[in-house]
């Protein structure tokens, strides 16, 4: 399919759509015909199969084709993939959800922390949002040790469980620590071993530089990383993390293991292992999770407005889940999470479905950004049909 983008030129939308789904593929072309993206690709899944599949645009701003096996940095879309390592582990009953997380990590006790479980941390419940002292640049977060020694070190910022607040880096290092006390290997490697290879993923937590010529160039918002919501908490959680999107294009960041921002794939990359979840934990006759662990990461943990974010959120574990404030899917059990400057993902249980979004151009505002939202909805829609 050819369109025609607000600069004139075309935008030849590849690869494949279902009948009935022709809604996405127009939904998708028409983000290019207003300008709003430089490359991206969409997909989507029922009963684990494929029933979207497409990519568009340029993987740099030099225009360089957007390719089938182009993949991109999703920010906060890898939070998902970190919990399934999480719900794997639980599934195989070498981790409990509502077991301290020092069981596992034990200094992490410190500082009034022995209280907190695995599940607040999934949740986002921790009191952990933010680093202390704060990070003076990303370079830091490359230093697993140093990090997880911080978190291990402070103390919460508001009693953990009482209330959701954004922990939109440091989530990654406390999901990623207790996987490797657990399983005595890194959660990038526990990730591809146990995930993302048997599943025939592309998608990666630390990339190697052999795939290097694959990645898209992401283009930062203008304005860096969007202003905090008006808090003491907000406050403290972004300047305890300065970032503003240009590191993702560096060679030690796409090396990094950085499991809550780090992530490496495209929109079929994150789509298919959704559709395990979608499916009950099962895909192409292979469990990888029970039914009971699919449903306790649908499972509310907390609703409320976050503290962080400022919008009233329900989490699950390791998920943001289906509700009035956050209407992502007809169906009641559906579970999402998005990623900063616009990757988006949605799985839903009901209709067996998952779909996902991931492009190189950041949005400037991500509370104005519709565009993964938009083809979520109406891939979501044919699905019903």
């Amino acid at each position: 399919m050819t369109s025609t983008g607000t600069d004139g030129g075309e935008t030849v939308v590849e690869g494949f759509v279902a009948a009935g789904y022709e809604a996405v593929r127009d939904a998708f072309a028409a983000n290019f015909e207003q300008g709003l993206e430089l490359g991206a690709s969409c997909a989507a899944t029922v009963d684990g199969e494929f029933v979207v599949d497409i990519w568009a645009g340029s993987a740099d701003t030099a225009g360089r084709p957007w390719q089938q096996g182009t993949i991109v940095n999703t920010f906060s879309v890898t939070k998902t993939m970190a919990a399934i390592c999480v719900l794997a582990l639980v599934d195989r009953g070498e981790l409990e959800l509502n077991s301290p997380v020092a069981k596992y990590w034990p200094e992490f006790a410190a500082n009034g922390k022995s209280a907190i479980t695995v599940s607040h941390v999934l949740a986002h419940t921790a009191g952990l949002s933010g680093f202390e002292p704060p990070v003076v640049d990303a370079t830091f977060l490359y230093d697993w040790s140093a990090c997880c020694e911080r978190l291990a070190a402070q103390a919460p910022w508001w009693e953990p469980g009482t209330a959701s607040g954004y922990h939109a880096v440091t989530q990654g290092f406390l999901v990623g620590e207790v996987v490797r006390r657990v399983t005595g290997t890194t959660i990038g490697r526990f990730f591809r071993d146990e995930i993302a290879e048997p599943l025939g993923a592309d998608f990666h937590i630390g990339l190697p530089e052999s795939e290097d010529h694959r990645v898209a160039e992401l283009v930062p918002p203008a304005q860096g990383r969007p202003q905090p919501f008006h808090t003491e908490i907000a406050e403290r959680t972004s300047k305890s993390t300065p970032l503003n999107g240009g590191e993702a294009n560096t060679r030690a960041w796409r090396a990094a293991e950085l499991p809550a921002i780090g992530g490496i794939g495209n929109a079929r990359s994150i789509a298919l292992i959704h559709a395990m979840m979608a499916c009950g934990g099962e895909l192409s006759g292979t469990r990888m999770l029970s039914e009971s662990t699919v449903a306790a990461a649908a499972c509310a943990q907390i609703t409320g407005v976050d503290l962080v974010n400022g919008v009233e959120l329900t989490f699950g574990n390791g998920f943001g889940l289906n509700s009035e404030t956050t209407p992502i899917s007809p169906n009641e059990r559906a579970m999402f999470w998005a990623g900063w400057g616009g990757a988006f993902a949605v799985i839903d249980l009901d209709a067996r479905a998952s779909v996902a979004y991931a492009m190189n151009r950041m949005a400037d505002d991500s509370a104005t950004d519709f565009r993964g939202g938009i083809l979520a909805a109406t891939a979501l829609a044919c699905a019903s049909m």
